[in-house]
Formats: C-alpha cells, structure tokens, sequence
C-alpha cells in the first residue's frame, strides 16, 4: 500500500511525506488515538457514516473528545478527490495532540489497496488459531494494535496468512482485524457483539444482505470445534472486503476450496457499493 494523499483538520491538504505529528503526541507515545479504515469504491467512501459513528464511540472509550464529524466528513471528500484512485483505502485519525497540550490532531489518508487482494480472494486465507486475551480496549479501534499485529506474525511463522483469535475457554472471536462467518449449509455463524470483538461496518452490512443471498443469520458464542467442522469460512472487513478462508491449522475447511457464501456475499457487496 502506497500513501497517496494527506488532509490535516485545520491546515487542509499537506504532502504525503510531510511530518505531522510531533514525537511527544500521545497517539505516539502511549497509543491515545483512534482511527478508521474505510473502502473507497469509484471515489465514494463506503458507508462512512457508519465508520463515523464507530469512530465517536472509540474515542470516548479511550478518553479522547469526539471527532468533529463535518469536518471529517469534508476532509475524507477532499483527501479522496486529490489522491485520485477511484478505488483506494481511506483512513481517518484522531489523536490526542502533543503531551501537556491535548489539542486534538486530525488526520485524513488515502492509500493504494493492496497489490495481492485478487490473488488471495482467488486462493482463500490460511488461518492458525492463537490464544487471545482480549484487553479493557477490546471492540474499540484505537491505535493500540500491538497485539493484533503480534497475534498475526505468531500465525505467519505457523505458515498462515493471518490469525484466528481464540478465547481460553475455546471460544472464537475474530480475526486480528475482521471478523469472522462460517456456514452450516444455509445457515451463517458468527461471533456476537456481546463477546469483546469489534463491531465491524462489513459485518454489519452482510447482516443486510445475506438473507437476499438465501442465508439465515446467528450470532453467538461458539466454540471453536463448531468452526472447524464448518462447510465454508470467511472473514470480512474494510479492505479485504468477503475473504475466503481454506485452512485452519493446516487442516482444509470445507473441500478446501473458497466456498458459495463467500463468493455471493462479495458480488453482493460490491453490488451495494455501486461497483457491479
């Protein structure tokens, strides 16, 4: 991914290689800040206002005041117009400022989408399931995505291509930055929002669309065995959009081939976005 534009809130465009935050910022020292990750579709954020909403409650778990909401609004239109990529990744950042100070730093990005998201949509994931402690921030996108991120590289040495995260009683969470379906014949499981997972827009919309596609909806808390027995995986989020998964521990999902639901549920939201 290659950082293509950059809107300061207050200060307008700024060069993608600008320095803006300074190094005492809280976002840097100690991880106060909150940010979104949204799919842009031919220069339209998609559902932005959902991300937005999401975007106010994270900032009042981690004591930062809410995001000027208009203003967000009119720095993602202008970040995406001066990017120029039709379809891209949009980001959102709201920082509590430089220590002492605590006058809030707002940041609008837009980046390419990754160069490998075809290539893994046709081939499926390869998840390796890490025990997971979730912490006091859990369901909130806050920049403190350390763990996550250390979840994934322990599931890359396993030879995956991301993380299952697993509570100590076996219960399946979410992905390090998804969440996470699978289907019994006609019917999709997921994770509830009661667990401490974040509450996907994705998610959300596929709770939309799935019954059009002929799908049953239940969320819950399962163990990992009803995962794994599972015909069909998937995992959803911004940019990875439906993400097939073939393999858990090594062990094929399913016939080991991305599956039927995945496949709908991706026309299905391209369709809502306006790209099919």
């Amino acid at each position: 991914m290659t950082l293509l534009a950059v809107v300061e809130l207050g200060r307008g465009p700024v060069p993608a290689d600008a320095p803006i935050l300074h190094p005492d910022d809280e976002g840097v020292l100690r991880a106060r800040a909150v940010f979104e990750t949204v799919r842009v579709y031919g220069g339209r954020p998609f559902r932005l206002e959902g991300h937005l909403d999401r975007f106010a409650g994270s900032a009042a778990r981690v004591g930062l005041p809410p995001p000027e909401r208009d203003a967000f609004t009119a720095a993602a239109a202008e970040v995406v117009a001066a990017a120029g990529a039709p379809d891209a990744v949009l980001r959102l950042l709201w920082t509590a400022g430089r220590e002492g100070l605590y006058r809030p730093v707002g940041l609008a990005l837009v980046s390419s989408l990754p160069p490998d998201l075809d290539e893994l949509h046709a081939r499926g994931l390869r998840l390796a399931t890490v025990p997971w402690t979730p912490g006091a921030l859990a369901g909130a996108k806050s920049t403190s995505y350390a763990a996550n991120l250390a979840a994934r590289d322990v599931a890359v040495r396993r030879d995956a291509d991301d993380a299952l995260l697993v509570a100590a009683d076996g219960t399946v969470l979410e992905a390090p930055t998804a969440n996470v379906w699978w289907r019994e014949d006609d019917r999709l499981l997921t994770p509830t929002l009661e667990l401490p997972i974040l509450a996907g827009v994705t998610r959300a919309a596929l709770f939309e669309l799935a019954p059009a596609a002929g799908y049953a909806l239940e969320e819950g808390s399962f163990p990992l065995e009803r995962l794994l027995a599972a015909g069909e995986v998937f995992l959803s989020s911004s940019i990875r959009e439906v993400m097939p998964v073939v393999a858990v521990d090594g062990r094929p999902v399913g016939s080991g081939v991305p599956g039927p639901a995945a496949a709908a549920l991706q026309r299905a939201l391209r369709e809502a976005a306006g790209t099919l």
